[in-house]
């Protein structure tokens, strides 16, 4: 795969801060350790035809390409929580995979029927109501490498214009790009993770570093119903990564998390990361005793288990637990109930794209398990297959302990649940897609 540059032009590096936003130096020197690796993978991309195309392609930003791609992947597994000691991408994009090397014709670009228009209108609008220095500080060419600039951590440095950044009217517009890409229920997920943070923030008397507004939107590329492009929408506890080309669309890797996960706000109590916990124990309790044998690799659950969070693009994790060519058709059903909880999340038609594709693979399908079984345990699940990788990971009480009367730092619990959804092989923020489009385009060969 590749990678081409920043994205951005050099005049942004000279904005001003604004809000609450803090200028991500620290990512623009990850940029630097990341390009400054040199280029060995022009051959990999099919010639110097398609590389030179794609250092045509900018956005309105005006980057240009300002080096190649490194060589093969070297990330592992690991990188959960996406803390500051894990906040490094010297290596180019690779995916996950399970042995390092990739599964090759998954994914091609064919007509899904997804109707595109209305989340084109709505980027559209949403850059366009932006100021011009807003505007610069937001946009990014479509290969950049701000994709995989996102962290779960409230700490993390982002780009991009904040929620505290936008007037009421943008505001307005922000909220309807991710309207017109996420389901119902999607929006209300991410609603209620912003509210939980901002309550939880008050409970511990911390508004500064947890608070409904700090979470931040870029875009990448300029929308368009023929030329591929996407959003990020990134803070504490919530990512969203939404890439788009034509009518096909690849929404992750998405992290959608909380802590607590269940709260009182103004009388009335808000839960959220529920879907997930909810069809992972009916999955598990669906398996008899032998199969839970077999995906049950502890009894026990660690503070924290996920293998492929933040900075862990080109994890390698080979096959674990149970595979599901052997389930009844009720025990596959609620193992895509699980699968379906976080695809659910986009629009009707983006989720049975989606769900389409995870059912073609479900017989190389394998799950995971580590910890209990019962209604409240804390427990891990990984579903893991060619096309899809969701972890569940009910986590320790962290900072936010002290909004539910936890104890920072003790067993892991409900309460505090990390999820992600990705797309193995290539796929995530719609790599393998873009880099076909630009192999097989006649306007960039």
């Amino acid at each position: 795969m590749f990678e081409l540059d920043s994205g951005k032009s050099a005049a942004h590096e000279e904005q001003p801060e604004t809000g609450r936003r803090a200028h991500a130096s620290r990512r623009n020197f990850m940029r630097k350790v990341f390009f400054a690796s040199g280029a060995t993978a022009v051959a990999t991309m099919g010639g110097a035809g398609a590389w030179a195309a794609m250092a045509d392609d900018t956005n309105t930003a005006g980057a240009t390409a300002s080096a190649a791609p490194s060589g093969a992947p070297s990330g592992g597994p690991g990188g959960g929580a996406g803390g500051p000691g894990n906040q490094s991408i010297t290596e180019e994009f690779f995916g996950l995979t399970t042995d390092g090397k990739r599964i090759d014709d998954l994914f091609t670009i064919h007509s899904t029927g997804v109707e595109t228009a209305p989340v084109i209108a709505a980027a559209n609008a949403f850059l366009a109501g932006l100021t011009d220095d807003q505007k610069t500080s937001t946009q990014f060419t479509v290969h950049s490498t701000e994709w995989r600039l996102w962290s779960n951590v409230d700490s993390f440095e982002r780009q991009g214009v904040s929620i505290a950044d936008l007037t009421d009217e943008q505001r307005a517009l922000g909220t309807a790009l991710l309207k017109s890409a996420l389901s119902a229920d999607g929006l209300e997920t991410t609603e209620k993770i912003r509210k939980i943070n901002q309550a939880a923030g008050e409970a511990i008397g911390n508004t500064d570093a947890f608070n409904e507004e700090a979470f931040f939107y870029t875009v990448m590329g300029t929308p368009s119903d023929t030329e591929p492009w996407g959003f990020q929408f990134d803070g504490h506890h919530l990512v969203i990564n939404y890439f788009v080309l034509g009518d096909q669309v690849v929404m992750s890797p998405c992290f959608w998390g909380s802590e607590p996960t269940s709260m009182e706000i103004d009388g009335e109590t808000v839960t959220v990361c529920h879907e997930e916990v909810v069809a992972s124990l009916a999955f598990i309790n669906s398996l008899t005793e032998a199969q839970q044998a077999v995906a049950i690799e502890s009894t026990t659950k660690s503070n924290e288990s996920m293998k492929a969070g933040a900075f862990s693009d080109n994890a390698v994790q080979a096959y674990t637990g149970l595979r599901c060519n052997k389930l009844s058709a009720v025990q596959k059903k609620k193992l895509l109930g699980i699968v379906e909880a976080f695809a659910s999340r986009a629009k009707a038609d983006v989720a049975k794209a989606r769900m389409a594709e995870v059912r073609k693979h479900l017989d190389d399908t394998y799950v995971t398990w580590a910890g209990g079984i019962e209604d409240d345990s804390a427990f891990y699940v990984r579903v893991h297959s060619p096309v899809v990788w969701v972890e569940v990971d009910c986590q320790a009480p962290g900072p936010l302990a002290g909004a539910y009367g936890a104890s920072q730092g003790s067993g892991a619990t409900q309460m505090h649940v990390h999820s992600v959804i990705r797309t193995p092989n290539g796929n995530d923020y719609g790599k393998e897609l873009l880099r076909q489009h630009y192999l097989t385009s006649p306007h960039h060969r």
